[in-house]
């Protein structure tokens, strides 16, 4: 018998064949993520505790069998993906919310809670779960926490890393571990959390989080405002943070962006706006702190709207939504890449960008969270056409070369996956790198936990 049958006689021996899937086209549903690429593993399993999942586990570790953990599977650069085959762990069925705990504001999940289903039952108790990746509809925690997902509130609240004070990991060989207390400081040994954190599921396979709440913040103002270029949105960003206002979001959306969502959405373009922002605050003071953005964007050439109730504050919102969706009508492929900049230098680039827009001649649209610097730089094309496939590839180069050299990071909230493990040695060095590998030796000697990502 061949190590695949025998992986696969030991996972339906184990947990069933209502539990296990084989067929090709189950499998399928499994062999993709955002990304579009496709990689067949030979098994998906479904635990429902933290025992299934070491057993599991130990059925890779003995045959070497490569093993893929996935919530969703709503990433963006393959971290889910089963590049060399083997079994996928879905913790889809691991999603109970074990514990909220009023008193220390923490609260306890298994890792296929799904996201905003946890943010609105924590809000029913007056709580609060800051980060709100854009596919918190049906993304999970688990996945969140593996890939350290941000999103519109990270300007002021952080992303997920900022949220996680402890875990419950399988390793490679079966082992569990926990990390992390239920308290607010806690320095005794390496911080071996923040190691899981944007981890990728190549350390170990997360079984329970525990989560930092916070309460729920009273008040909400929110404000569209209009400028004549990219460059003094930039600029209106920065000076907006230097003045001492933190904005829950501050989201920036170009032209073309507004062009395509327009195409397919109620929302308006006018001729001579060439960027906008949706910026938003919260608290007692939203109103006043608004007003104050809206002092800064009058100071760099531009106009604003405020939402006076709620209905226009959805209508608002409603491009920033659409803007993924609507993308589709500008070209066939979209190169779909999530830089972060230091928010003093975002004009600049801002600027660069265009630059390389010029260069490529296609159209690269831009938006995402201003307010931290991170811009989702979108280069459409066409991966049928060698050519214009050959200049987006080009575009991407230049693109990750200009924000390291900015002092910025390839990848903001996306993560490493496959689709940027061979531009990472433009932003760590050899001895970074051949350090990130000797820690994943550790955690996995045999290399069987989502083999093929960040580079490891």
């Amino acid at each position: 018998m061949g190590v695949r049958d025998k992986t696969v006689k030991e996972l339906l021996s184990l947990l069933g064949e209502e539990r296990v899937l084989t067929g090709e086209e189950e499998l399928l549903l499994y062999s993709y993520d955002g990304t579009g690429e496709e990689f067949l593993p030979w098994a998906v399993a479904f635990p429902e505790s933290t025992n299934e999942v070491v057993k599991i586990l130990e059925v890779a570790f003995e045959n070497e069998v490569p093993l893929v953990p996935r919530g969703a599977g709503s990433g963006f650069t393959g971290g889910s993906l089963p590049v060399q085959g083997g079994i996928v762990l879905s913790t889809e069925r691991m999603n109970r919310i074990l514990e909220i705990d009023r008193d220390n504001l923490t609260a306890w999940v298994e890792p296929g809670v799904v996201t905003g289903e946890f943010q609105s039952r924590v809000e029913s108790v007056g709580l609060f779960y800051p980060p709100d990746p854009a596919s918190l509809a049906f993304c999970t925690l688990g996945g969140n926490v593996a890939e350290n997902a941000g999103g519109p509130r990270a300007v002021k609240y952080g992303v997920t890393k900022d949220y996680v004070l402890g875990l419950e990991v399988v390793l490679s060989n079966g082992e569990v571990i926990t990390t992390g207390r239920k308290v607010v400081k806690d320095v005794v040994g390496y911080n071996l959390t923040g190691l899981m954190v944007g981890s990728e599921g190549t350390l170990g396979v997360i079984t329970r989080v525990l989560l930092r709440l916070l309460p729920l913040p009273v008040g909400r103002s929110t404000m569209l405002a209009y400028f004549k270029s990219r460059y003094h949105a930039g600029k209106a960003v920065s000076e907006v943070l230097s003045r001492g206002v933190i904005p829950v979001t501050m989201e920036f959306i170009d032209k073309s962006a507004l062009e395509a969502v327009a195409k397919h959405a109620e929302v308006e373009v006018e001729p001579e706006v060439e960027a906008v922002l949706l910026i938003e605050t919260d608290g007692p003071n939203s109103k006043g702190e608004l007003e104050l953005c809206s002092e800064v964007v009058v100071l760099h050439e531009g106009s604003f709207r405020m939402a006076e109730s709620e209905e226009e504050r959805e209508h608002l919102w409603r491009a920033r939504r659409a803007i993924s969706p609507s993308l589709v009508h500008l070209a066939p492929t979209k190169v779909n890449e999530d830089v972060v900049v230091p928010r003093s230098l975002l004009a600049t680039a801002l600027e660069g960008i265009s630059r390389i827009e010029r260069k490529v001649e296609l159209p690269i649209v831009c938006f995402g969270h201003a307010g931290d610097g991170n811009i989702h730089v979108n280069i459409m094309t066409d991966k049928s056409d060698s050519l214009a496939w050959g200049r987006a590839m080009e575009a991407v180069d230049e693109l990750f070369d200009l924000v390291v050299g900015l002092g910025g990071s390839i990848s903001g909230e996306h993560g490493i996956g496959i689709t940027k493990s061979r531009y990472i040695s433009k932003q760590l060095s050899g001895t970074v790198l051949e350090l990130q590998r000797g820690i994943n030796r550790v955690f996995d000697p045999k290399g069987i936990l989502n083999p093929g990502k960040m580079g490891v």
